[in-house]
């Protein structure tokens, strides 16, 4: 139960932040009746693996954000409060967040923070206004409307001006940049019935590098078999309008002709994780990433964790299931079903990644790995199970169902034909 004493409300536990993380603390805490308080700078909960199925116009955005409010309706512990946290005393144990420009104060028994990270550009802030990302829903409605912007400017265009809207630059060949590229391919292909050039740009030797081996070359080999270009050991030096400029292993500079850029390389935590380590004075890494104790909490007070991307520890990456599983762990020990002071513990369920339709690669241990239409199955399941809601699920089947197996793009407004170049559907059939 929460009270106003000095203008300071109290409460049992704050949990700051709606993802994953934060989500699975606090159902977790209800399953013991404890009462907290829930801070989300955004109304919904965002399953942010799929927002670029929501920009390449596979799933609407109400698919896979679903109100914080009605997630939680059944939890009589839950006290939802949308806000932004601005500061912290961590002695006093007092966060402070600001609604609608008037702050509010609340003393926390325990607090949890799962704020996650933002996109990193490696020290060229200024890409950020050159390119499009993929961390929140707006990033991901932005990136539609540049995409259904080219394709509709392309289809009444001239050949050079065609070929100049429809090339696209990916960089970053994680999952996000993976799935990305092979999107744009099967959408350009599928649904608008036009030729596009997409470049997916990586650092690193490999595609897909937390995968390696046979995943990794299999990904590369389907994205080059739909016609993705991919360029390994190489690295982005600079974005001007209409051209990215790279440099390859060898150092040889070389511009790529790029309309539309995504960039889907690194991250970076702020925000509350900055306002967090300069009140509590943890360490941080390079990415702005807490380096947490090993049992989640945050340097010398025990009545502080922090967990998910926000977090750097024991090298577990930055992924929804180390959250969900550090929110839980976290939620654990203060209802007591942990005893305080033990560390966590990881348990590695596997990874996957989408290529294009009917192609993934998933990866459960280091023997036990899946590619092709089986992966691909085995994706779609996982991500219909961890959506929320059964509603969430229901329209999420339907539009995959629109998507992979017809020809619509449910996220899309319908084209209009005459939209689309003459005699675009019989060059793509030849």
């Amino acid at each position: 139960m929460q009270y106003v004493d000095a203008g300071i409300e109290t409460a049992g536990v704050v949990i700051v932040g709606s993802g994953f993380g934060g989500l699975s603390a606090a159902k977790q805490l209800a399953k013991s009746g404890i009462d907290y308080v829930l801070i989300s700078s955004t109304p919904e909960h965002l399953f942010q693996p799929l927002l670029y199925q929501v920009a390449t116009g596979v799933l609407a955005s109400e698919e896979i954000a679903p109100p914080i409010a009605g997630i939680l309706r059944r939890h009589r512990e839950a006290d939802v409060r949308l806000g932004k946290v601005v500061a912290i005393d961590p002695d006093r144990a007092i966060v402070t967040y600001e609604q609608d420009g008037t702050q509010h104060r609340i003393r926390y028994g325990s607090l949890i923070a799962a704020t996650g990270a933002s996109q990193s550009y490696f020290g060229r802030d200024d890409f950020a206004e050159k390119t499009f990302s993929l961390k929140t829903i707006d990033d991901a409605k932005l990136l539609r409307a540049q995409i259904q912007r080219v394709f509709a400017e392309a289809a009444g265009a001239d050949e050079e001006t065609r070929r100049r809207l429809l090339s696209f630059v990916v960089v970053g060949a994680g999952a996000t940049g993976v799935e990305v590229a092979g999107q744009l391919k099967e959408l350009a292909k599928r649904y608008y019935h036009q030729e596009v050039s997409v470049t997916l740009v990586e650092g690193a030797g490999e595609v897909l590098p937390p995968f390696g081996g046979g995943l990794s070359e299999y990904a590369k080999k389907s994205l080059t078999r739909s016609g993705v270009e991919v360029l390994l050991g190489t690295f982005v030096t600079d974005i001007e309008h209409g051209k990215v400029t790279v440099k390859d292993k060898t150092g040889v500079e070389h511009g790529i002709a790029a309309e539309t850029v995504v960039w889907s390389a690194g991250v970076q935590a702020g925000g509350f994780a900055k306002i967090l380590a300069e009140a509590t004075g943890v360490a941080t890494d390079r990415a702005g990433r807490l380096l947490i104790n090993p049992d989640l909490t945050v340097g010398g007070y025990a009545d502080i964790y922090a967990i998910g991307d926000m977090t750097s520890l024991n090298g577990y990456p930055g992924q929804s299931p180390v959250a969900m599983q550090e929110g839980r762990h976290a939620a654990d020990i203060i209802r007591r079903k942990k005893p305080a002071g033990t560390a966590f513990k990881y348990w590695d369920k596997g990874s996957m990644a989408v290529i294009s339709r009917f192609s993934a690669v998933t990866k459960l241990t280091d023997k036990i790995t899946f590619r092709g239409v089986l992966a691909w199955f085995v994706w779609l399941a996982v991500h219909l199970f961890y959506l929320v809601g059964f509603r969430n699920r229901f329209a999420a089947v339907a539009s995959w169902l629109v998507a992979f197996i017809g020809t619509g793009r449910p996220g899309f407004a319908e084209v209009d034909k005459a939209q689309r170049p003459v005699g675009a559907e019989e060059r793509t059939a030849a």
